[in-house]
């Protein structure tokens, strides 16, 4: 009996040690709430800051690694582009464009196009177009995690134009 017991606890404790490394799939992190396809393990570090921190497992189970910082190629500047009458088809770039979220970005710039699709152009420092993007299917928080991956924060900018601290002696 008491060898029966050993091989229970042992199977239970494999079993659970496995499972401890192995990835969530991709319906198993929809029913926790968590969408695989287009998680951030950054995000999941966020979690503690709202006090989550029991989900945190969890989330690391089904996220992606982020890009490396040196290979996320980042703009000073961009052009979210619509066309108002197509915001019926595009509700969740509506209500990017209609809140506070693009607030945040002060070297995004907003453009109506009659007829356009909606898409993200990503500019240089003269505002030559260097990426374009359709984001015909994003959701409003995929547009503003993309602007805060792929934009060069303001204060970043200002220090690279300002004089004083480009060319200190």
């Amino acid at each position: 009996m008491g060898s029966v017991s050993v091989v229970a606890f042992c199977l239970i404790f494999f079993s659970s040690l496995v499972h401890s490394f192995a990835e969530f799939t991709a319906e198993d992190c929809w029913s926790l709430g968590l969408n695989k396809a287009n998680l951030l393990c950054s995000s999941c570090d966020q979690l503690s800051k709202f006090d989550l921190n029991e989900l945190k497992d969890h989330c690391k189970q089904c996220c992606h690694k982020d890009e490396s910082a040196d290979a996320v190629k980042r703009y000073p500047k961009a052009r979210l582009e619509v066309c108002t009458c197509k915001f019926g088809a595009y509700p969740q770039i509506q209500a990017f464009v209609k809140s506070d979220r693009p607030d945040k970005f002060p070297n995004l710039n907003i453009r109506y196009v009659r007829g356009l699709d909606p898409v993200i152009k990503l500019l240089d420092e003269d505002s030559n177009i260097q990426e374009v993007l359709a984001i015909e299917k994003w959701d409003t928080d995929t547009v503003e995690e993309f602007l805060r991956t792929h934009l060069i924060p303001p204060e970043e900018l200002s220090d690279k134009n300002d004089y004083l601290k480009t060319n200190m002696v």
